[in-house]
């Protein structure tokens, strides 16, 4: 492990509250209080969405295993971890700080002001690199791509209500303004922005 690469808290395997209840329960929250999140929450968040299950196995499906997601936790409140911008290594389960600034209200005019975005602890954004899939499967890889990343969006989902967290969909923002936001490489493009909190 590289040296800043820091590893995040095992994850959980066998939660108390069922699929079948979360599923039931799944909600779009955009009202969030002031609790913070815990390591171990966004732990366990980052771990659902696109984490290693077994050897080389993912917890959501991907087109001929070419990975073109990237996750990104924007952080504003989150027990014993400094704020800033964090992208998640899969390999590792771990955290690489990429950003050391509170980019929450930058976020929120990117996404046409959707205040509820600067107000959640946490947010969540999904990336993707497509040239790794369409250069495999050529254009139809696109829609592999969007697929992919519905799967990873509806793990987070389901993983928050399974927590007691909350969290929304977000889809309508500037592509240009968050790239800008969150310094992404050339080549990678923002698909979700997810922000989870405590319902209030």
């Amino acid at each position: 492990m590289t040296s800043n690469v820091f590893k995040l808290s095992q994850p959980s395997f066998d939660g108390k509250f069922s699929v079948e209840r979360a599923l039931k329960n799944r909600r779009s929250v955009r009202h969030f209080s002031d609790a913070i999140i815990s390591f171990q929450e966004l732990s366990q968040l980052l771990w659902a969405c696109n984490g290693l299950s077994e050897a080389n196995y993912r917890t959501a499906p991907s087109a001929g295993a070419t990975y073109p997601l990237h996750c990104y936790a924007v952080v504003g409140s989150v027990e014993n971890l400094e704020k800033g911008v964090y992208q998640y290594i899969v390999e590792h389960h771990g955290l690489k700080r990429t950003l050391p600034y509170d980019l929450r209200s930058a976020l929120c005019r990117a996404a046409l002001y959707q205040t509820f975005i600067q107000q959640a602890p946490v947010v969540i954004v999904l990336t993707a690199v497509f040239k790794r899939t369409t250069g495999h499967y050529g254009q139809r890889g696109n829609r592999y791509v969007h697929m992919e990343a519905g799967h990873a969006g509806q793990n987070i989902s389901l993983q928050a209500v399974a927590l007691g967290l909350g969290c929304v969909m977000v889809g309508a923002f500037n592509d240009a303004m968050v790239n800008e936001v969150l310094s992404l490489d050339k080549g990678e493009e923002p698909l979700y922005i997810i922000p989870v909190g405590r319902p209030k």
